[in-house]
């Protein structure tokens, strides 16, 4: 096994997204071969996250993705980042990634979120009538968590398969309701700071500060997103970043388009108020060499407590983001300190 600095572990999420001129089933098979890759390099996890209606992404049944993936690997942990929890029944989830777990025992993972993952139209499309359900998060989590207890055995609602499976469930967010709701019940606390970094600070504190040990977890245990792209020069890592600048422009414009090839980027850019909030989003990104990755990841481990990084490479040939990977390997490695 890989010992990485800080005894921090690597993981991966992935959205499937589609590249320009790319296809669904194209991306869903690249998911596939980056599953198969970062097990080589003793990566502890892959995630998929639950978006809808956004054309260009391919992840919007993280539960069909896991049970893919798994079944193309062999070690590898495989799991939600996360099931958007509002848009199902604890129950129904539980079924299902009861099922997973019996079908890869060991293996799975289940973070929960309560956003919608997606706009507020679809999200009613999804909700019907339940579209306060998110206000209902916390009592969900704890409904889901009971049917994988096996105090619930006496109970008149039962989870099968599912009941009495060790499926580990994570609490994703970024603000500090969520953090505060990860402290209460003592669950590993993962941060969406590969894109909102607002509240990153102020809910990592309120996470450590009331952390109460659990059956599940015995002291705070945090993952945190981040953007990295691994290259040989600081000139490639600049030039291929655009791919990923241009991806948060559609996003605070509201113009979706899938994911561009690398480049000069459009004027809107360089607008003040749209750079401001492109960059904000981007404040946790890390692009350059292996030497200069890994000093900013050692500093950003350090200052924060990280346990785990959350990987998101968004680059546009295939072929890089899995050298990026290798690459980060061999920058974090112990060995090389």
């Amino acid at each position: 096994m890989s010992k990485f600095i800080h005894d921090v572990k690597l993981s991966v999420l992935e959205l499937s997204v589609i590249k320009e001129n790319g296809t669904a089933r194209e991306a869903l098979s690249n998911s596939v071969k980056i599953a198969q890759h970062i097990e080589k390099l003793d990566f502890e996890r892959i995630w998929f996250a639950e978006h809808h209606n956004m054309q260009y992404v391919a992840s919007s049944a993280p539960q069909i993705l896991i049970g893919h993936i798994a079944e193309k690997t062999a070690s590898i942990r495989v799991g939600s980042g996360g099931i958007m929890l509002p848009n199902h029944t604890p129950l129904i989830i539980a079924e299902q990634f009861g099922t997973l777990e019996t079908l890869y025992p060991g293996r799975i993972d289940l973070g929960l979120g309560r956003a919608p993952g997606t706009d507020q139209i679809t999200a009613a499309a999804i909700r019907k009538n339940n579209m306060h359900r998110s206000m209902s998060f916390e009592e969900d989590v704890l409904e889901l968590q009971s049917y994988f207890d096996n105090e619930n055995e006496q109970k008149a609602v039962r989870a099968f398969p599912g009941e009495g499976k060790n499926i580990p469930l994570w609490i994703l967010g970024s603000s500090p309701d969520s953090a505060v709701l990860a402290a209460r019940h003592g669950y590993p606390y993962a941060f969406a700071s590969h894109f909102s970094t607002n509240y990153f600070e102020m809910a990592l504190s309120t996470y450590y500060n009331q952390f109460t040990p659990s059956k599940h977890l015995q002291k705070p245990y945090v993952m945190a997103g981040v953007n990295i792209l691994v290259t040989d020069t600081k000139e490639e890592a600049e030039f291929l970043k655009s791919s990923l600048i241009k991806m948060f422009l559609g996003i605070v414009t509201g113009q979706r388009v899938p994911l561009q090839k690398p480049g000069p980027l459009p004027d809107i850019y360089f607008e003040p108020e749209v750079q401001h909030t492109v960059n904000s989003s981007l404040k946790f990104t890390f692009a350059g060499t292996k030497e200069t990755v890994r000093k900013e990841l050692s500093d950003f481990i350090s200052r924060y407590r990280i346990n785990e990084l959350m990987i998101r490479t968004t680059v546009y040939d295939f072929e890089t983001k899995l050298k990026s990977f290798s690459l980060l390997h061999d920058a974090l490695l112990k060995d090389e300190i």
